[in-house]
């Protein structure tokens, strides 16, 4: 379970949030602007709030006394644009978090694989980012995030890079494979529709408070 209790002034407003997301995908839904992905960086580690606690599975993250980095946290974040490395190969690309754990060369070739196969997208192995559509792009970043065995999956807009066709196939497809994990799962969107489809537990966020909490 992902807890934080944290505050930190923005431009326009403080986001100031309580909150608790257990095992499952919940979806952090509101306008742009909201405070979403700001919060998902104080989640990963990528930002420190003002004030506050976040704890992972009981682990403190942060408060007045801890600031454990964003490498040790056991948290993997899927960024809007992916941030795949383009001068790595897709398998390559899979078995980084695992490289940076120290993990050998062999059991980073086993897990990234693995992942590939189960996303459906094993042949790409040796192909380069720039080789990619937008769908496969997604499937990548994804099997990367997934590869390391994270305690927390955060993922932010992971829809917005692709056109409408696509989107709703793709996100039928992350929707199966979210469901057959069993960490806490942060999804973040704008879009009231990936609500509706992924249902579950849904917190909405305005001007950096949470504005309602509920589950389709």
């Amino acid at each position: 379970m992902i807890e934080l209790r944290v505050s930190k002034t923005l431009r326009e407003f403080t986001l100031d949030v309580d909150l608790a997301f257990d095992r499952g995908v919940t979806l952090l839904v509101g306008p742009s602007g909201a405070g979403k992905s700001t919060l998902l960086r104080i989640v990963a580690g990528l930002d420190r709030p003002d004030a506050g606690r976040v704890m992972l599975d009981g682990r403190v993250l942060h408060d007045s006394h801890v600031d454990v980095p964003a490498f040790r946290r056991d948290v993997a974040y899927v960024f809007q644009e992916y941030a795949l490395f383009p001068h790595l190969d897709v398998l390559d690309n899979v078995g980084y978090g695992l490289a940076a754990r120290g993990a050998s060369r062999s059991a980073q070739s086993t897990a990234a694989r693995a992942w590939l196969e189960r996303l459906g997208i094993g042949a790409l192995a040796k192909a380069r980012p720039r080789e990619l559509s937008g769908g496969e792009r997604q499937r990548v970043a994804l099997a990367r995030a997934l590869a390391w065995k994270p305690r927390a999956l955060l993922l932010d807009e992971p829809f917005a890079a692709l056109d409408e066709t696509l989107r709703l196939r793709v996100r039928d497809e992350l929707r199966a494979t979210l469901a057959s994990l069993d960490v806490p799962v942060v999804l973040v969107t704008h879009d009231e529709s990936d609500a509706i489809a992924f249902g579950g537990p849904i917190v909405r966020l305005e001007r950096g408070r949470v504005a309602e909490s509920s589950r389709l």
